[in-house]
Formats: structure tokens, sequence, C-alpha cells
């Protein structure tokens, strides 16, 4: 059988036996399960489902779910197995079949869906642990003895093996694992299921899921028993192909032959696994929004790209590589997953920018490397300034010089890298806990609030429930007009108060649980006594803080719209606020905005919010607003039925989107782009604000201007010319200051001219030297003074411009280049040269455009060191 059969037998045996198929979620986890980076399990979207805290879409689901675990990234390529990105095919069944049925299934499955000899099928069972209070799983064993299993072919062992947890805390139980034995040839007589061996391939997982853990170490019955069920789909097409590695069936074969067929070194079996795996997951993280950064999970898809390019330089590969594998790994996974096809072009953008500026972090780091070799042994010091100064990988440090018998002390490196952890994470909140919020709601009232805050802001209402907790009251309504904080948006706030006026409190919050809510009371006058379930109130939302939230709601979207538009189709939210004040998005983008483009960007918004396009959200299916090219949150859980807010005839703008937004776009006034920065490693953020708002901004803008003119005693009009001109009478004062009375270059004044940018000294001026000898010893002088910078220094001898450009080698592993920078100026003024990577000089014929050559020059630093 194929990968593709595999999934589809899997998926309709379950489906044919009244499960609900599910398409495979994120990678991304939900926002509200923050208790791992990525996806690892097939349970994993499905926790509130098995926590009791929503309502699951049908009893009995059945899904192939992406997966991916980080702790296998450094044993993939030793092993046949172990992969980073796998498929877990599941059945699920929520308070409806518990262990017998699931044994029936998987029994029933393995042998008339996959062929399996009954003889060659062994089980194992849990046998119990002292610490959690549990005895062995007589149940399971009875269950698998009715079935026909013999009682030798089923095996107790220990929590470590069948014990299943999604993480620290959550839902978990015993388990039940299914064994292929592939006979004597690959092990002993004394083998058994469970142990460290190759005889018995282990490809079924029965959760019998029972218990939430929290704290760790307490168990609690879960509202429902559950039946949570994992398969490897690699590991079956691993038994159903007959091969010996997984890196030999079919999704695979393609990627191990591009390997071989790029390579120019010596084969490394090793190598072609880890780029084949790696590859394969890095594909799918960018298609699930993540991007390579220095932090979280886009930590994670980076050290992938960065262990694929740097065994794709041992292997000799010629020219950038990863785009081919992105393309064969389209090829096989595609028609399963058609998201890999719509974020083509994102995709192929990060894996050639990250190999394309990994690739001089690589020269730098291994020449590095080697010097440190040469002395005999790798300091946890060294190891720690090559990863974390110059982005060279730690694993391929310890590889390489485990390669030349060089010991790297590891132990000092960990220590270095949980000080700089605890220094990141200092003055962190501590984080609420998971369905924390939830369990409120439900403690409040069983039955649901109805929203009804998209039609109207005020609703005459009845108390659900009312709770005190901590110092706060919490009120259940039983139909609600205030929004609950989602999708970026803040809550509503506004008033609840009897129909008397005897009782009146201000909502500042509302908590949401799917689609339920409450809302948080501060009382104006009496409080919790006097508001009791079954009360008549009237709920209120503050009718101008929701109007300026949803129209910068809107604006939001169409800034979106409009950012790929400008940028392209790679940009994707990557985060927002939308309040009634501001509204700020992260979005996907590995340089800054020139301001033209910001201009660009502003002006479409603007144009659009004129042309009063309509805003209608539609009620459809998952599947047709995702036909329709629908933009989807990364990380959001979607059922089957969705809201889609649609502009205009949906030719820029159509998102799921579950929050308030204005009737049409002229209804948002003026959009005004307050800021744009970086966010973090390949996130930029744009803080904007609209309506009153923005006529208050530009309103100060025009004051401000009006002051300045004042001061320089000219119109506003001439305000820029009048300070163009100050500068340059400025600049004329600073280099008559740079020399001294004999003429020598004034170092220390003119090191007084650098400024910072993120973090780095930069200096890019002019100076009056009589040669280019007398510009070079000006340059090598300011570099003792100023240490670690950037510098660019121009001037004019016998009529042509000589430019110099000097980068610290730290500088040049985030992608600044002395050759580079005199390349950019020389095209200025007409000339051209080059050099080192930490020195080069250039000339050029046109001393008038000297200027704008530096300018240039700094703008190339400047972009370098944003992306």
């Amino acid at each position: 059988m194929t990968s593709d059969e595999i999934r589809e037998s899997f998926l309709s045996y379950f489906e044919q036996r009244d499960h609900k198929r599910l398409q495979s979620a994120s990678l991304v986890p939900a926002s509200y399960d923050p208790s791992v980076l990525l996806t690892t399990a097939g349970m994993h979207p499905l926790k509130p489902y098995f926590q009791g805290l929503e309502a699951p879409p049908h009893h009995r689901l059945t899904s192939c779910q992406k997966c991916f675990r980080t702790p296998d990234i450094d044993v993939v390529g030793t092993t046949t197995r172990h992969l980073t990105f796998f498929e877990m095919l599941g059945n699920f069944s929520l308070g409806d079949y518990f262990k017998e049925g699931a044994a029936e299934f998987a029994w029933e499955l393995s042998l008339n869906g996959f062929g399996f000899d009954p003889k060659r099928i062994w089980v194992t069972v849990f046998e119990g642990d002292e610490e959690l209070g549990l005895g062995p799983d007589e149940e399971a064993i009875a269950v698998w003895e009715k079935i026909g299993v013999p009682r030798e072919r089923i095996v107790l062992c220990p929590r470590s093996e069948n014990f299943w947890q999604a993480g620290e805390t959550g839902p978990c139980g015993p388990c039940s694992e299914l064994y292929y034995d592939r006979g004597l040839e690959w092990g002993t007589e004394d083998d058994l299921p469970g142990g460290e061996n190759e005889r018995f391939l282990e490809y079924w997982n029965l959760v019998f899921m029972q218990y939430n853990q929290d704290p760790v170490g307490t168990l609690t019955p879960l509202p429902n028993q559950n039946i949570d069920t994992g398969l490897g789909l690699n590991r079956m097409a691993l038994i159903q192909q007959g091969v010996d590695s997984i890196f030999d069936t079919d999704q695979f074969v393609p990627l191990m032959e591009l390997g071989r067929s790029l390579a120019r070194n010596e084969i490394d079996e090793r190598a072609l696994r880890i780029l084949a795996d790696h590859s394969r997951g890095m594909t799918f993280m960018i298609a699930d929004g993540v991007v390579p950064s220095n932090e979280d999970r886009g930590y994670v898809l980076r050290r992938l790209m960065r262990r694929a390019i740097a065994q794709g330089h041992r292997l000799g590969f010629e020219g950038e590589f990863l785009p081919k594998y992105v393309d064969v790994v389209m090829a096989t996974m595609g028609a399963a997953y058609p998201e890999l096809a719509r974020e083509r072009d994102a995709i192929l953008r990060w894996v050639t920018a990250e190999e394309q500026g990994f690739g001089r972090t690589l020269e730098t780091g291994l020449a590095m490397l080697d010097e440190l070799l040469a002395r005999g042994a790798v300091s946890g010091e060294d190891a720690f300034k090559l990863h974390d100064t110059f982005g060279f990988p730690i694993d391929l440090t310890v590889e390489i010089a485990g390669e030349r018998e060089v010991p790297v002390d590891i132990a000092d490196f960990d220590t270095r890298m949980e000080e700089q952890r605890l220094r990141s994470s200092a003055g962190a909140g501590t984080q609420e806990r998971v369905g924390a919020k939830q369990e409120v709601i439900r403690q409040l009232s069983e039955e649901p609030t109805e929203f009804t805050g998209y039609e109207h802001l005020e609703e005459r209402t009845t108390v659900a429930g009312v709770l005190e907790q901590g110092g706060r009251i919490f009120v259940k309504l039983g139909s609600s007009p205030f929004y609950a904080q989602g999708g970026g948006q803040v809550s509503d706030t506004g008033v609840v108060e009897t129909e008397d006026g005897a009782f009146r409190a201000t909502v500042n919050e509302v908590l949401r649980s799917g689609e339920d809510q409450a809302v948080v009371l501060e009382g104006d006058g009496p409080t919790h006594p006097s508001l009791k379930a079954g009360e008549k109130v009237v709920a209120r939302v503050d009718r101008a803080a929701r109007q300026a939230t949803q129209a910068n709601h809107t604006a939001t979207h169409l800034l979106h719209a409009a950012l790929r538009e400008a940028l392209g189709t790679h940009v994707r939210q990557a985060g927002s606020y939308v309040g009634p004040d501001k509204l700020r998005f992260d979005f996907t983008h590995g340089t800054r905005l020139s301001s033209e483009e910001v201009t660009q960007v502003e002006d479409r918004v603007n144009g659009w919010i004129l042309a009063n396009d309509p805003v209608r959200p539609i009620t459809t299916t998952l599947k047709e607003a995702q036909e329709l090219g629908a933009m989807a949150l990364f990380g959001e859980k979607y059922g089957d039925v969705v809201r889609m807010v649609q502009i205009g005839g949906g030719e820029y703008s159509r998102e799921l989107c579950g929050g308030t937004h204005v009737r049409a776009t002229a209804e948002i006034g003026v959009f005004r782009i307050v800021s744009e920065g970086s966010s973090a490693s390949n996130v930029r953020r744009i803080e904007a604000v609209t309506g009153p708002e923005a006529v208050t901004l530009l309103r100060s803008h025009d004051a401000l201007i009006r002051e300045a003119a004042g001061e320089l005693r000219t119109s506003p009009e001439q305000v820029p010319a009048k300070v163009a001109d100050l500068q340059a009478q400025l600049k004329a004062a600073a280099k008559a200051h740079s020399f001294g009375s004999n003429g020598a270059v004034d170092v220390d004044a003119l090191a007084g001219q650098a400024d910072e940018l993120s973090g780095v000294r930069v200096l890019t001026t002019t100076v009056a030297v009589p040669d280019a000898k007398a510009l070079l010893d000006a340059t090598d002088r300011i570099k003792n003074v100023l240490g670690d910078a950037a510098i660019v220094l121009g001037a004019v001898t016998d009529g042509k411009v000589a430019l110099i450009a000097s980068v610290a080698p730290s500088l040049v592993a985030r992608g600044i280049k002395a050759g580079e920078l005199v390349k950019v100026a020389a095209q200025v003024v007409g000339g051209g040269g080059g050099g080192r990577d930490t020195m080069a000089q250039a000339g050029g014929r046109d001393p008038e455009k000297l200027d704008d050559a530096l300018a240039a020059a700094r703008a190339h630093i400047e972009n370098a060191l944003a992306s």
C-alpha cells in the first residue's frame, strides 16, 4: 500500500463506522494551548473536547494530523525510523465506546484493512504505577483475551512505555500498543514488545483517556471516558512496503534520490536522511505560518533549515538547493495537503532567504571553528559565542569537532544558555493556567450565553449565574451584547444594571470559552449579594468604544490586504491588537518597509475607505471559504461552519473572522500609520490609528509644523528646506572641526558622529584628505576608536571620489559586508571597486553625488540589520 492508500483506508474505515472525518489542524497549536510550541499528537487540537471545555462536533472523530516533535531533531538520521515531521492517523471517542470498542476496531482494521496475520500481532498494556496510585490495567487484558489474543502475546509495560500524556499537564491515561512481529530474522526468541529491538515494530497506540493531570502527579477523572488512538502513517508504510527504513518508503525515496543527484562529495546516508526529513518539516511549518526567527517555533524552523543547509554543504551541493527539496515535498504531499500549493510562494521565499543568509554565516562560522579546533578544544564560552553571536548551530559545532576528535565543553555551554534564558524571561508574568477561564464559565452555568452583539449594543436579558472569586464578580448572562476578547480584538466595555436601577456595575472584561462567555463586573453600587441568578438586567455596550474598535478592526483587514498587494503574498498576519485607541498589526516580512512602501500602503487603505465599500459578514462552510481564498489566522481552530468577513465584492479582502466590523469602509473615516518597525526576526509591526484618533494625530502634526515654522522664522511650507539648509551648515561645521591644526584627521571628532542602529555603531560620512592612502589611514584609526562598527568614509581627491568601508567580523555574520557596501555606494558615483568582507575600497567619477552614495551605503546597512 502507498502512503496515500494507507491514509485513505484508515479514514474511510472509521468514517463508515460513524466517525466524523476532520481536516488536519495546523502545526501551530490553537491560542488556548500554550503548553507546546508545535502540535505533537493527533489529540492536541481536540484537548478542549477531552477536558469537557467545549462540545465536540460529533461523539466519534477521525483524522490524519500533521505533527512535529522537537526532541527528535538531533536523532534524525542516526536511526531508520525517527522523524521530526510525521502524520498521525487517529480515531477518537468522546464519551462513547471505550477500551473494548477501541480494541475491536484496531484488531479488525489490522486484519481486514492492512492484511496482517493475527499471529504476528502482539499487544502491551499498562502494568501500573505506585506514584500515580494505579494498578495493572486488568480491564484491557480481559478485552484483548476476549478478542482472541493469547495471554502470552499480551505484555505488561511500565509507565514510561504505556501511560500517555500530552504534556506535563492535561488529558492522560493508560494505553495499549499494538506491535507487528517482523520475525526472528530481525531479532531473537528473547525479544519482547516494548524492548530495544528491531523485531517488534509498534504501529498503533490506543490511549484510554480517563484522567486529567493538573498539577503534575495529581489525577482527576475526566467528565467522560474517552479514547484517543494514534497510528503512525510512516511506520505503517514501512511495514506495508516491506522495506528496512522509513527513508525507503514512497514519501521519502524521491527526496533521498534528489540528495544523491546533487551530491558532489562522498555520499553520507545520515546527511541525506536529515535533508529529507528536515525539508518536509520546514515546508509544512512555513505553510502553517511559521517564519524563521530566534524565538519559539521560529527558532525550531531556523534550526531545521540551518541543519539542512549544513548537510548540503557537507555533501558538496552547489547553488541554492532548498527550493528543489520544497518542490519534491509538494509533489509527494501536495494532493493530501492543498495548503502547500496555496503557500508555495511564501515557502520558497523564506527557504531561499534563509539559505542565502545562512550561507554567509556558515562560511564565517566554519572559519572561526577551524581556528578553535586548531587549539585542541572548544570552550563553552567559544561554543556559546559561535551559537549566540554568529548564529552557528551548536549541534554543527559538536558534530564537526567530533569528527576531528576535539572536545567541546557542552556543560558550560548549557549553563550559559540557561543563564540567557533566565535573563530573557526575567520579569515575565506568570501565565494563567490553561482552561481556568473556561472552568469559571462552566461553574456559572452549563447553558451557553447567546451573543447578540453583532445586531445591537443593548440587551434586556436574565442573569444565568453569579460567582465571586478572587475578589472579582463573574456574571453569566442568558444573552449578551458584549464581545469577548478574541482574534486580536479587545473585549467590549459597558454596564450591567437591573431594570429598577438598584444595581449597576461596570463591565471591563469579558471571558471567552469557545462560543460561551461571562462578564467581569466592577461595582459602582451594591455588588454580588444584590445580583442573583434569574434576575432581569439590562446589558449595555459602550457605543463610542465599540465603534472605534470595529473601525480599527476593519482597517486591520484593509491593511493586511494592502500589505500583501504591495509586498507579496508571503505576508501573513502574525499577531494583532485591535482596540478603541489604535490597531497594531504584526506580519511576516523580512525587511523594513521603505518610506515609499509605507506611503503606498497607507494610500491604498485610504483609497478603499473613500470607496465606501460594503463590509459583509457571511456564514459559510470552511471548505467554501477556503475555495474563495479567505485568509485564516494561523493557530486558530475553525469548525465546519465559519464566519467570513468580505469587503466590497471580495476582490481584495476575505478573512475568517469573528470580530465586529463597520458596515461600510467609509465609516473608518481616515487611516494613518504611526510607526513601522521590527517585532521579531522576519516579523514586522505596524501601528496605526483611524477616525477621531487619526484626526487628532494629524492636527497635532500640523501644530508641530506651525511651531517649528515659528522657531525657524519661515512659513510652514518652507520648514523642510530651512531644516535642510541648517543641516548642511552643521555638516560643514563638523567637517571643519574634523581636523587638527596640522591638517590631520581629528579621529575623536569623527567618531563622535557615529550613531547606533539596532545596537550597532554606524558611521557614514565624508572627510577631507589629500589622497586615498590618507583615507585608509583615517579609517584604521577610527576603527580602533569605535571597535565593532560598520564604517563607510568618502572623500574627493583630484576631482574623483574615493570610498572605503570597514566592517567588524561580528557584523559580517549579520549580513553586513564591506565589499557590498562600497559596491552600492560606487554605483551612485559612477564607479566600482571591491575587497574583503571586512575591508573594501572603491572609486567614482561624480563627486556631486558623494552624499547620495553614503546614504545608499547607510540604507544597505539598515536593511541588513532589519533582516
